[in-house]
Formats: C-alpha cells, sequence, structure tokens
C-alpha cells in the first residue's frame, strides 16, 4: 500500500480516507498496467478524492488535482477519465483542480487580491473543470419571481456523445461544491 500513497499528497500531512486511498491505488494500477497512461501519469498525484450522490442511486467521484498539474491532466483527461469509470464502475469521475478563494483585502489595505482568487472566479474554473472534455458555449441566469436564480450553461454539441450522460452528475457535482443551480443543456442547431 506504501507506493499509492506517493500518489496523493493531502494539505499540512494529513491522513488520507480509505475511499481516497482506493482512488489512489487504481491511479497507481493504471501507471504499472496501462502503457498508453504510464508516462504521463508518472509525476502525477492528487490532493484529495470525494464521493457524491447524484440522483436515484448513482454516484459521482471527485478528485482533487493540484493547481499547477492541472495542464498535465488535461492532456491525459479523456484516456484516464475512462480507465477510472471502468474501476469504479458505475460511477462518473470528475476531475477538479484545486483553487483557492481569497477574502476581500479589508478597507484601507493597499494589497489587492488577485482576480483568479476571488469567488466568482473560483466557481467559474470550477464549471469549466466540472464539463471538461465539452467547452462552454453559452451561459443564462434566469432570476425567478420567488428570488432563486437557475444558471442554464450551453455546452459544445461536439462532445454530446462524450458527456450526454453525465449531464446530472455535472449538475450535483457543481451544487455540492458551490451551492449553487444550474442545469446543462446543449444548443439547439438548425439544420
Amino acid at each position: 500500500m506504501y507506493t499509492s500513497r506517493k500518489k496523493i499528497h493531502k494539505d499540512k500531512d494529513a491522513e488520507p480516507t480509505e475511499f481516497e486511498e482506493s482512488v489512489a491505488q487504481a491511479i497507481f494500477d493504471l501507471e504499472n498496467t496501462n502503457q498508453e497512461l504510464k508516462s504521463d501519469l508518472k509525476d502525477l498525484y492528487i490532493n484529495s478524492a470525494v464521493q457524491i450522490d447524484v440522483s436515484g442511486n448513482r454516484k459521482a467521484v471527485v478528485i482533487h488535482i493540484p493547481y499547477r498539474l492541472r495542464k498535465a491532466y488535461r492532456k491525459i483527461h479523456v484516456r484516464l477519465v475512462r480507465e477510472l469509470e471502468k474501476k469504479f464502475s458505475g460511477k462518473d469521475v470528475i476531475l477538479i483542480a484545486t483553487r483557492r478563494i481569497a477574502r476581500p483585502p479589508k478597507k484601507g489595505s493597499a494589497v489587492q487580491r488577485p482576480r483568479t482568487r476571488t469567488l466568482t472566479a473560483v466557481h467559474e474554473a470550477m464549471l469549466e473543470d466540472i464539463v471538461l472534455p465539452a467547452e462552454i458555449v453559452g451561459k443564462r441566469t434566469r432570476y425567478r419571481i420567488d428570488g432563486s436564480k437557475i444558471m442554464k450553461v450551453f455546452l459544445d454539441p461536439k462532445e454530446k456523445n462524450n458527456t450526454e450522460y453525465k449531464l446530472d452528475s455535472f449538475a450535483s457535482v457543481y451544487r455540492k461544491l458551490s451551492g449553487k443551480d444550474v442545469v446543462f443543456e446543449y444548443p439547439i442547431t438548425e439544420a
């Protein structure tokens, strides 16, 4: 089990949970058995992993990866997710980069907070990570009479085959991580 421990690095040297260890073991096994992913997975690791309930009896596995490794993960995203979904049968796998939200600076402070550390920017980037490999082509925010709001996100129809069965998982994961309601759709194209 020690060898799979190098695939997970938690903040402040916290102990990984049993589920996180099983995800790290799955990634370690992929590195050793899958020849096409072996070289790409060599230096990659994860921060944490959580299991989120989706509608019905389905579950989604959310894997948090270090922000600075996100480009390396994006190169192998489709193959890695496909292999991990085989290992965790019946569960959708979603990779999300770990980002930090910084609080606004105090009044009178000369320190500026980077735009990427605002709550809005982090939630937008999280939304893009969740729907990968599809791209977001449009967004609409709908305000209801009772004051609640719901966001409609339109995804690129080219990736409809790969992502259509995961739309419920995307919405559940985003709601769990950000607290915002979102509906994913594909824009209607006129032939």
